[in-house]
């Protein structure tokens, strides 16, 4: 995998990161750095179509799940996403809603199409794998820079690609499932190819996050390739997006829990 991950984000220095980079933090300022990630331009709304693989640490058994993922930005830190399944059968139109407020506050819901109704998501269940993958509902949270401190630890590399590595650890250590995050920040993109996820007790990661294709699309950084793995027993969640639409105009009735439970408001928007 390095030697692949290498080629392609070598590749993709040539079409476009060996520009001058983005206004960047200097020094040990690793809280600058994390904001500028956090509020690196990604349009005021995005669709996308992708395809989830959750596989074993052999890859004998592989599940293939489609989905999409709608996001509006509102700016002042409320952002809302949702994700909708689209197959296979046994979990089309299940959905998961996030609504991120100024200050880190975050709400989610989650709609069951059997039983036909929406509960939303106790912050104690924030370490639950979403759907049967290795993503956890913190995962697929906003989480606000000034919820953690910065730190910056040096420079590291991802596939032979120089990185700046940032360790980022909860102020509140109740408010995350993780005592830690590392990530190796593309600088130029200001985007993590790899991030390492730290629970309490544990010794080393538990989880590895790495980003094998990033591509700019309508001018946004927009990662197309990722793997999330669970480093003790190896079960893999890969995503691969097959289609992106960056700002459409989505209306907010999508980001309600009316919109969550009625799937057919989505089709217009969907690339």
């Amino acid at each position: 995998m390095p030697g692949r991950l290498a080629g392609i984000l070598c590749g993709l220095l040539l079409l476009g990161l060996g520009c001058p980079p983005a206004r960047a933090a200097t020094g040990g300022d690793g809280a600058a750095l994390a904001r500028q990630i956090h509020d690196r331009p990604a349009g005021r709304d995005m669709v996308s179509r992708a395809l989830m693989l959750l596989s074993d640490r052999h890859a004998q058994h592989v599940r293939r799940r489609l989905f999409y993922t709608y996001r509006i930005d509102r700016g002042g830190g409320v952002r809302r996403t949702l994700v909708r399944f689209l197959s296979p059968a046994e979990v089309r139109d299940t959905g998961l809603l996030s609504l991120s407020r100024p200050g880190g506050r975050v709400e989610q819901w989650l709609y069951l199409p059997a039983l036909g109704r929406v509960r939303r998501i106790a912050s104690s269940r924030r370490g639950g794998r979403f759907a049967g993958s290795d993503l956890y509902y913190e995962d697929l949270q906003d989480r606000d820079p000034d919820q953690d401190v910065h730190r910056l630890a040096g420079r590291g590399k991802v596939g032979g690609i120089a990185c700046d590595i940032l360790v980022s650890t909860p102020r509140d250590p109740g408010a995350s499932v993780y005592t830690k995050r590392v990530s190796w920040i593309l600088r130029r993109a200001l985007v993590p190819l790899r991030v390492d996820y730290y629970r309490k007790g544990r010794r080393g990661p538990v989880k590895r996050y790495l980003v094998h294709r990033l591509r700019r699309i309508h001018g946004y950084w927009t990662v197309l390739d990722s793997t999330m793995t669970n480093l003790r027993t190896g079960h893999r969640t890969r995503v691969l997006v097959q289609a992106v639409r960056y700002d459409q105009g989505l209306p907010e009735t999508l980001f309600t829990r009316r919109g969550l439970a009625d799937p057919a408001l989505e089709v217009p928007y969907r690339p």
